[in-house]
């Protein structure tokens, strides 16, 4: 029984701290890939567990997220590393600003607004929103809305002086007048 509660040799140091160590004794001017990480590590603790591989990998991401390491080009970086490439965001790089350039003009307001002028407020529609804003919408499709009384239409005249208000579809065919006998005499 004593034996067992005797302390385990060696224990393995947490991952960060192995993976820092790696960076750092094979000091790689471009930096150190997983796989080279993962080799200096299994020969320097020797007995490590069966998930190695995939232990290894997601500290490396967590690390880089972190922001300890730096991933560059398939490579591992110490973020706090003199050597270390400067951090880019993403995109094209701005370009250089020439120093012996005038400085741009500034914007003078223009005369009206860019855009599309704003709609002309209605205040009874502005009235009708306000006052159904805390009513439920009613389900389903709304009603048509009911023509209001049309101006009398002008008798048509078959003369062609005012324009005639042509129906829906296609116009009936016209048939020649044909004289009546009653008209003729």
């Amino acid at each position: 029984m004593a034996a067992e509660d005797a302390p385990k040799s060696s224990p393995l140091p947490p991952y960060p701290e192995m993976i820092l160590a790696a960076i750092e004794a094979l000091n790689d001017k471009n930096g150190s890939n997983k796989s080279a990480i993962s080799k200096y590590i299994e020969g320097k603790y020797g007995e490590l567990p069966p998930a190695h591989a995939s232990l290894l990998t997601a500290h490396l991401a967590r690390m880089k997220e972190s922001g300890e390491l730096i991933f560059l080009k398939n490579n591992y970086f110490r973020a706090d590393a003199p050597d270390a490439p400067p951090k880019r965001g993403r995109g094209r790089p701005p370009k250089p600003r020439d120093p012996n350039a005038p400085p741009p003009p500034p914007k003078s307001a223009s005369p009206r607004p860019r855009g599309r002028p704003p709609k002309a407020k209605d205040p009874i529609s502005d009235a009708v929103a306000q006052a159904t804003a805390g009513m439920p919408k009613a389900r389903g499709r709304p009603p048509k809305k009911a023509k209001t009384a049309p101006a009398p239409a002008p008798a048509p005249a078959g003369d062609g002086s005012t324009p005639v208000k042509r129906g829906r579809g296609r116009p009936p065919k016209v048939r020649p007048a044909v004289p009546s006998e009653t008209a003729a005499a």
